[in-house]
């Protein structure tokens, strides 16, 4: 199992996937080869179908099932040469609205935050609409002072974009350049590293926490916050979207489920 196990990370790592995304299919693959009866580079159609029944009976979401049944297309098709069409239908995916916090609420989350890293973590990741891995990944070059602008490099899908950087960071993210090379990260941890993702994740649950936040909001909160209150503010969608680096704009209508200006000219009937 180690043997094919290795082989997947190798082609992933030389295809340029994500590490998080190199570590979902590594997990996804060895629960299911140790689920399998037989060679694990054998197909066997049945006993993979069996398999997924099992994880959707069990309650897994759908999310989790469409990453498994990647990871096992993958190995089969990429790692082992199996043309085969590996027919088993996709559950659908659950209908989740994204969790959005208000501009008060940020506001807050700052407030309450002492540490002026932290502090500037939280403002950036929500004045920008970055991913926790971009805040981890970005290096004082990526800003783009005399412009504007951040330019995230190799960003989800390794796609590179432009997005904003917000003027009333600029004089803090200007400190934190002083004397300092161009590819060093922005957001260095005490040893003198990058932060990692478990420490910038820590920090927005820390504020959440200290602000009296109860929403079950995450560091990815923060992007949805960035993109609903653009759109709020009359932003054309696909600005939004080229801000954000989707692919498809479907991805970024998802938004418009949860904006606000045309629910506030609506009066309750009660």
């Amino acid at each position: 199992m180690q043997h094919h196990l290795e082989r997947t990370r190798t082609e992933m790592v030389m295809r340029k996937y994500s590490l998080r995304t190199i570590e979902s299919y590594l997990s996804a693959l060895a629960a299911y080869f140790h689920r399998k009866s037989g060679a694990e580079d054998r197909l066997d159609i049945e006993n993979l179908r069996s398999y997924i029944l099992d994880m959707v009976q069990r309650g897994a979401a759908s999310q989790t099932v469409h990453v498994h049944l990647n990871a096992i297309q993958f190995f089969y098709r990429e790692i082992c040469g199996i043309s085969t069409r590996i027919n088993i239908p996709y559950p659908k995916r659950e209908g989740r609205l994204p969790v959005v916090l208000s501009h008060e609420e940020i506001e807050r989350m700052m407030e309450v935050t002492p540490n002026a890293k932290h502090k500037l973590i939280i403002a950036l990741a929500y004045g920008a609409g970055l991913r926790v891995s971009e805040v981890k990944d970005l290096v004082i070059r990526d800003i783009d002072f005399d412009r504007g602008c951040i330019h995230i490099k190799s960003g989800k899908g390794a796609k590179d974009r432009v997005t904003l950087l917000p003027g009333r960071l600029m004089d803090s993210l200007r400190q934190l350049s002083v004397l300092r090379q161009g590819s060093d990260p922005v957001f260095v941890s005490e040893r003198g590293g990058k932060l990692t993702t478990e420490t910038l994740q820590k920090v927005v649950q820390h504020a959440l926490q200290k602000a009296g936040i109860i929403k079950p909001a995450t560091f990815h909160s923060l992007r949805h916050s960035f993109a609903t209150h653009l759109l709020e503010n009359g932003t054309d969608i696909r600005y939004v979207q080229e801000l954000l680096g989707h692919a498809n704009i479907r991805t970024t209508q998802r938004y418009t489920h949860v904006t606000q200006p045309a629910l506030r000219t609506i009066k309750s009937p009660l």
